[in-house]
């Protein structure tokens, strides 16, 4: 086993990992990632056929609903499948399996309700927490539109809403609301400097709910949490091969995805940055993104999605920013930080990228309709 689980841990890692239907033996077991809500092993095992495969406690707190976010995984992931046995690519391209119990369960529980599910692994490749040149903004791209095109005939009704009123802007500022009306923030030009930006914009937030909810932009499926680091790359030809981290995929727009994905990629400062000033949107990084991206979301996409891209690059990157704001008003309570400033800083760098995007708006807007 490994060292840095302690023998009794372990053991009780292997007992769970037996539960499901393995070839072969288990011969180790690994704390795996870097993600802060699931608890994620590698299982090696003395197989032939699969050597690994991914062991994971699913955080219940943050999913409530565990169970269907297992029946969505199963779901998309057997209709993506068929699609891709029925008309293959001409390059690698997959998608993680869920693996199911000896007793054909798709997670197993334990007497203390822990809920663990395991996963198949996808072999010879890695992810990246940064972005790198123009091409690999490309594949980026390239994986997001894959990911969306296979599951674009999929009913987003068949799924269920995991993650209700995620990406709501107009819920987002309603909190924010009313955050507010119960905080006395301290006075300083960075709170105010946010206070003002936010009350700016207020105006604005509904502008992709109103869409939908005018028939605009229709709901589809949505992967919901398109950072880079969730692409995989082959570590061999550097392409995009999968998109992991799936509990999140729900119906939605994928104008949401389409705007996470530029926001966290095309900021090179990164989310973390004290350096407000040095944050940008680089639209060059954005036009390898979306040259990707629409290279594959050609088939579904329609007139109305193109016309609405810029607004979801712009409002998620504000959306974001304030829930950052909302929680430093609300003394911290959501996202975890390092010191009691550490919101109010992240909130700044957001609005400090949705000004830079708000100021390339024309750069933008016509990275796209050439595109188109």
């Amino acid at each position: 086993m490994t060292e840095n689980l302690k023998t009794q841990d372990a053991d009780n890692l292997v007992t769970i990992a037996n539960k499901f239907t393995l070839q072969g033996k288990v011969t180790a077991v690994q704390a795996f990632g870097n993600g802060n809500i699931n608890d994620t092993f590698l299982i090696t095992l003395d197989s032939q056929e699969e050597q690994h495969f991914v062991l994971q406690r699913i955080n219940t707190q943050v999913f409530r609903q565990p169970q269907l976010i297992m029946r969505n995984m199963c779901l998309f992931t057997e209709h993506i499948y068929q699609r891709l046995q029925y008309s293959p690519l001409s390059r690698r391209w997959e998608v993680p399996r869920v693996l199911l119990t000896k007793d054909s369960q798709e997670y197993w529980r334990e007497a203390d309700g822990s809920f663990w599910r395991a996963i198949s692994f996808i072999e010879s490749a890695q992810s990246f927490d940064t972005m790198g040149d123009r091409s690999h903004a490309q594949e980026i791209g390239y994986a997001l539109g894959m990911f969306h095109n296979l599951i674009s005939d999929l009913p987003p009704e068949k799924l269920a809403d995991t993650l209700e009123g995620f990406h709501i802007t107009p819920l987002y500022l309603q909190h924010y609301q009313e955050v507010l009306a119960k905080t006395r923030p301290r006075q300083s030009p960075e709170v105010n400097y946010c206070l003002q930006f936010v009350s700016d914009r207020s105006g604005w937030a509904n502008i992709l709910e109103n869409a939908k909810a005018t028939n605009h932009l229709p709901l589809r499926l949505m992967h919901g949490d398109p950072k880079i680091n969730n692409v995989m790359f082959d570590t061999v030809t550097q392409q995009a091969v999968s998109m992991i981290d799936l509990d999140t995929v729900k119906p939605g727009l994928v104008h949401y995805d389409i705007g996470d994905c530029l926001r966290s990629g095309c900021n090179r400062a990164g989310e973390e940055t004290e350096q407000w000033e040095s944050v940008y949107f680089d639209t060059d990084l954005c036009q390898g993104i979306l040259q990707g991206y629409l290279s594959v979301a050609k088939a579904f996409l329609t007139d109305n999605d193109y016309a609405y891209i810029y607004d979801a690059i712009r409002l998620i990157a504000f959306e974001l920013g304030l829930r950052f704001f909302a929680d430093y008003l609300a003394g911290n309570v959501y996202f975890k930080v390092k010191h009691s400033e550490h919101n109010l800083a992240r909130a700044i760098v957001q609005f400090k990228l949705t000004e830079s995007i708000e100021s390339q708006e024309t750069t933008i807007r016509n990275i796209i309709r050439d595109l188109k």
